[in-house]
């Protein structure tokens, strides 16, 4: 039994010092929800609760990815099945319901619903962006543009990247279960084909082009999360303030070919790789699946060439 999945949640990590990840996501733009002795929850302005969580162990690691239900009906559909844990309360601000799974690889999987039902947590906002000019239109007369320095703002979790063992079988598990969809798949040749990003099935609703990209390089592995920010001024403001503070720069400022994001990469303190993005396709059930090749997968419309990190 499946259900279809409207958006992806939270990314969990474990890390043997709370405060190191906490500076860094701090000056990555999240801002903390709630810290407990054990356990770091991040948020960004828009999501529920919390898209960052950092429990304490004694390595680095990370532990799994969650999506967000419609209903807690949606839960007890895949809680009847064996492959999922009974309807339980999930940990954390915003209080909810989870079910949890092991995908084939490894990785815990969640889905959560009822988000927020417990601690609701006061709304943040990120500033708006300026008006732009440019040679077809300026909108914006009489004032400069001014922009306040810091890190960016995360407004969201948008997307996560897997390295799986099995291409094939990772997909048909994450299809049967959350009712994902092929935006793009990416074709070595013929008879093969890399991976392929998934997005939620949502209708006629637009929805991110990919919130799940699952590539099979014959190994189990976390590739990166990808975190939604204000606009581009608030990609490069932030950009700017990671540099400034000595965070590992990744790989970037570019915009990517398949789903046209502008991106920008960096390392978590523990190696892991996070992204910044913003201004990215969105597909519905009007959208074909698409073949693309593995120069579309690594190139940029503009920006580094080749050899990054898939989007």
């Amino acid at each position: 039994m499946g259900i279809k999945v409207n958006d992806i949640a939270y990314v969990r990590f474990e890390a043997p010092d709370l405060d190191v990840m906490e500076r860094f996501l701090a000056d990555f733009g999240m801002v903390v929800a709630q810290r407990i002795a054990s356990t770091l929850y991040m948020r960004g302005t828009d999501d529920d609760g919390y898209v960052h969580v950092t429990h304490q162990g004694d390595e680095a690691r990370f532990v799994g990815l969650a999506f967000a239900a419609d209903t807690s009906a949606d839960l007890d559909v895949l809680a009847k099945s064996n492959e999922f844990s009974g309807v339980g309360d999930l940990d954390g601000p915003g209080g909810g319901a989870v079910v949890r799974s092991t995908d084939p690889n490894g990785f815990v999987v969640e889905v959560v619903a009822d988000r927020e039902s417990l601690d609701p947590l006061a709304p943040l906002s990120a500033p708006p962006g300026p008006m732009r000019n440019d040679a077809r239109g300026r909108p914006r007369i009489g004032g400069p543009v001014r922009l306040e320095g810091g890190p960016a703002h995360v407004v969201r979790l948008g997307h996560c990247v897997l390295d799986v063992v099995d291409f094939r079988a990772s997909e048909a598990w994450y299809k049967a279960h959350f009712g994902l969809v092929t935006s793009d798949e990416v074709e070595l040749h013929q008879d093969r084909s890399l991976g392929a990003f998934l997005r939620c099935d949502q209708g006629e609703r637009y929805v991110d082009h990919h919130t799940l990209f699952l590539v099979g390089i014959g190994k189990a592995r976390f590739n990166h999360a990808a975190f939604e920010v204000t606009n581009f001024d608030d990609l490069m403001s932030g950009h700017t303030h990671l540099l400034a503070t000595s965070h590992t720069h990744q790989w970037g400022v570019g915009r990517h070919i398949l789903g046209s994001q502008i991106y920008d990469y960096w390392l978590d303190p523990h190696g892991h790789m996070v992204e910044h993005w913003t201004d990215g396709d969105l597909f519905n059930n009007q959208s074909p699946p698409a073949v693309a090749t593995l120069d579309a997968l690594l190139g940029s419309h503009w920006g580094p060439t080749s050899g990054g990190p898939p989007s």
